[in-house]
């Protein structure tokens, strides 16, 4: 089962509705013991989000298998792609991004064998 939490970066609601959100999703993250892998979206194209870091810390602190995935690889290309994903990753304190386009499928494949490797651990 996927589930498909809100996301904090650009969600177009009230800041007092977006706060609360930490409540609930904060405890799934931690608690739920039927969750093996949490996937971070992270767009490619944007600068480093604080909030990004924040679920990033939070995950490794609570000991959550997670993959960080950079969305929007198709509006980048070579050099230009392969540098926003390394400086992506030296700011999150990632080792990988894993480069994703819904658009073109790019990196489709790549998603999803990391999935089925990271579950069967």
């Amino acid at each position: 089962m996927l589930v498909d939490l809100p996301g904090y970066g650009y969600a177009k609601l009230p800041r007092q509705v977006s706060a609360e959100w930490p409540k609930f999703i904060e405890p799934y993250l931690e608690k739920r013991e039927t969750l093996e892998l949490a996937i971070v979206l992270i767009d490619v194209n944007v600068p480093p989000h604080e909030s990004d870091r924040q679920l990033i810390k939070f995950l490794q602190s609570v000991g959550r298998e997670f993959l960080v995935v950079a969305t929007k690889t198709d509006k980048l290309s070579g050099n230009k792609l392969r540098n926003a994903l390394s400086s992506l990753a030296r700011e999150h304190g990632v080792e990988k991004l894993l480069p994703y386009s819904a658009k073109t499928n790019a990196g489709r494949n790549d998603l999803w064998r990391e999935i089925r490797i990271r579950l069967k651990k």
